[in-house]
């Protein structure tokens, strides 16, 4: 009876034994994993943003206020360039309210209010991708208020915005160009399709490739030093246009990516996967986009940029009807469309994007 007590309680502190053994080992495993999780996080909080994002105006129309703009910086800058300019001071507004401003670090004019300070020291200059009024309406309005600086464009946009806008009908001649008397606040400068050039004022460089649309349109592919960001003005794909004019950035692109990195993307998606192709008037559904990044994916080289890339979603056609949400609908079908894993996010007024 002795031997069989002894050996029950052997049998016992050698069970107790294996179960704390057993709970050490989940626990270091857990440990493990979770030194794991806290290392993968490190790893991605520790790559430093390049460029800082700022949306001013994120719809395609309808919306007066909200119209496409961006303003867009080198982190190691506090000088802007604004992407379009369909919405300005009021968008200035909105990103004000949102705190969107806070990292700059230079003291603010006494003389203005900070909406003014913002556009007269910080936006150094306009990137016009087309001359549709939903893109250009917040410059032209703020214009005699406004501080002297370039606008660069195309030379078939340049041209519409002097014969359509700044003709002393529409709008008083503010830029350097187009008929007298000419004010002179804007100096015009034309950008000559892929040639890179210095924007004035900046730590950026711009390099223009033109879109197709009812009225030529262009991609901006901005850089600082070996980084990239691409602003699309209004596009069609290729598919539909028939011109080629996407696969031609694609490929720049996917070169460029060989040796830079590519941070983000902001492009647009008009209308939902119902939108007929023939009434698209040069635009993009959720359906098309993920066919044209589809094809930029198989050009690419390092798939990992692309997972770590932004692509900001910008132009959603506002809606007035009842029960209908643009923004969710393109979204729920770019996610369901998305087997290669791209990071979607919808450009919001007012929202600020570390790139």
């Amino acid at each position: 009876m002795k031997f069989i007590s002894t050996l029950l309680l052997v049998l016992i502190v050698s069970g107790c034994q294996a179960h704390q053994n057993a709970q050490e080992h989940s626990q270091n495993q857990n440990q493990n994993l979770k030194q794991a999780q806290q290392d993968i996080q490190t790893s991605i909080s520790t790559v430093s943003p390049a460029f800082e994002l700022i949306t001013l105006g994120d719809t395609g129309g309808i919306e007066d206020g909200n119209l496409s703009s961006f303003l867009l910086r080198s982190i190691q800058d506090e000088n802007f360039i604004s992407l379009d300019a369909g919405s300005l001071v009021n968008g200035i507004n909105v990103a004000l309210e949102n705190n969107a401003f806070d990292s700059l670090t230079t003291t603010p004019d006494p003389a203005l209010n900070p909406n003014g300070n913002i556009l007269h020291h910080h936006v150094k200059a306009y990137l016009l991708s087309h001359g549709h009024l939903d893109h250009v309406a917040g410059l032209l309005i703020a214009s005699p208020d406004d501080s002297s600086k370039p606008i660069y464009a195309l030379s078939s946009v340049n041209q519409t915005m002097s014969d359509t806008y700044f003709n002393w009908q529409a709008w008083a001649n503010f830029t350097n160009r187009g008929i007298a008397p000419k004010l002179n606040k804007y100096d015009v400068i034309d950008l000559a399709l892929e040639e890179p050039v210095e924007i004035k004022d900046t730590a950026l460089t711009v390099t223009p490739f033109s879109l197709s649309h009812p009225l030529e349109s262009t991609a901006f592919v901005i850089e600082h030093n070996n980084d990239m960001f691409v602003y699309f003005g209004d596009t069609g794909p290729d598919e539909v246009e028939k011109q080629g004019k996407l696969d031609a950035v694609w490929r720049y692109l996917a070169k460029q990516m060989q040796h830079k990195t590519l941070r983000g993307i902001s492009i647009e998606v008009s209308f939902d996967n119902t939108r007929p192709d023939n009434l698209l008037f040069g635009h993009l559904t959720p359906k098309w986009l993920m066919q044209e990044l589809t094809k930029f994916h198989g050009l690419v080289e390092d798939k990992e940029q692309l997972s770590n890339m932004k692509v900001i979603i910008s132009h959603i056609k506002y809606s007035l009807k009842r029960g209908t949400d643009p923004r969710a609908v393109i979204a729920q079908e770019l996610e369901s469309a998305n087997a290669l894993g791209f990071n979607f996010i919808l450009a919001k007024q007012g929202q600020v994007l570390a790139l």
